[in-house]
């Protein structure tokens, strides 16, 4: 019996130390997600909350990117959407037009990021704040113009579509029934190790430099932090992070126009970092799901929303005023209070219990 016991003690402490790990809380949260698509292939969940459960996904992926770069690095960009745009045609071109292997057409879209995000970095050393957001949107709407006029490239208004895809020498089809769990499946990994990816830089040294650039450019310099080697950095991850989603979005969506790569998606995906708050992996993805997925997921099962599609916008826009408003810190900071106040009133609850069972003495 005691050995048993000393059995128990110990899977107990490895279970707690296993999920005091950072990484335990992402893993569960991909394992969610999964266990998500299982309850798709038993019609339990609708297309539409699944669809919604993807886009948050792949949006937030872009999101983690952008945090980095504003959260952090303190770099204003709303050049967010032409990136996202560039990896959706560069998919579609080299994979679907050239017929190159899915992980060659990544690498080189990846190389395409890095390069665009080595000069936009370059471009920040000499201009900052609200001037670097307006030369941003300058380089967005250069993409989005690029992607009209070069219609061999990208099918000009008519957009490009991928209807397949080999991976690993095997074709997935739309509609054979292998298609989306596959695609579905290649998103929650690249999900996951875009968190994790996020976590490490936020707490290694790089993380702490971006957040003295951020506060101060000059006492950053004074404590040797170099301004151009983080600036090329914050920009760079951004960059690919916004064409990995872009990547992944045509192969969930299937189809690219350019003129939905517009600065109204680079708005929208501003406004999800900071409803959901800048700092924060948790808040993001909250933030993503409330400017994204809320309406696929929620609002159009409520059927006042679903007679009246134009009022979603209006209930998001009205839920950002009121985020912004009363929780400046994001959603984030909302859930932090209630946890707090939540402790507290259980703390109070247990002292009430025992002043009742033992009395005022005990």
């Amino acid at each position: 019996m005691s050995q048993v016991r000393l059995w128990l003690e110990k899977g107990i402490a490895s279970f707690k130390k296993v999920t005091k790990h950072p990484y335990f809380g992402f893993i569960v949260f991909g394992a969610i997600m999964l266990i998500a698509l299982w309850l798709r292939t038993l019609n339990v969940l609708t297309i539409s909350v699944i669809n919604a459960v993807v886009l948050t996904m792949i949006y937030s992926i872009i999101a983690l990117g952008f945090s980095l770069l504003l959260g952090y690095g303190g770099l204003a960009s709303l050049g967010t959407a032409g990136f996202v745009g560039l990896g959706t045609f560069l998919l579609g071109y080299m994979h679907g037009k050239l017929a190159l292997s899915l992980g060659l057409t990544l690498l080189i879209s990846l190389g395409v990021a890095i390069v665009l995000g080595v000069i936009v970095g370059f471009i920040s050393l000499r201009i900052e704040g609200m001037y670097l957001a307006i030369i941003t949107l300058g380089l967005g709407e250069i993409l989005r113009q690029f992607f009209i006029s070069y219609e061999t490239f990208t099918g000009g208004y008519s957009g490009t579509s991928m209807r397949e895809f080999t991976f690993f020498g095997k074709v997935f089809v739309s509609g054979d029934g292998a298609y989306f769990p596959m695609v579905y499946l290649i998103i929650t990994v690249l999900f996951v190790l875009a968190m994790i990816a996020t976590i490490n830089i936020i707490k290694s040294p790089t993380g702490r430099a971006l957040l003295a650039m951020k506060n101060s450019d000059s006492a950053a310099q004074s404590m040797g932090i170099s301004l151009i080697k983080y600036r090329l950095l914050a920009f760079v991850i951004s960059t690919v992070f916004a064409v990995l989603g872009g990547f992944l979005y045509l192969m969930h969506i299937k189809f690219s126009y350019p003129p939905q790569w517009s600065l109204n998606f680079s708005l929208e995906i501003l406004a999800a970092v900071i409803v959901g708050g800048a700092q924060s992996i948790l808040g993001i993805i909250l933030g993503v799901f409330l400017i994204f997925g809320l309406n696929l997921a929620v609002l159009n099962y409520i059927p006042f929303f679903s007679e009246n599609p134009a009022l979603i916008v209006i209930f998001n826009g009205v839920l950002i005023i009121l985020v912004v408003m009363f929780y400046p810190g994001g959603l984030i900071r909302l859930l932090q209070l209630l946890k707090i106040k939540c402790s507290l009133g259980i703390k109070r609850l247990v002292v009430k219990w025992k002043v009742y069972r033992y009395g005022k003495d005990h």
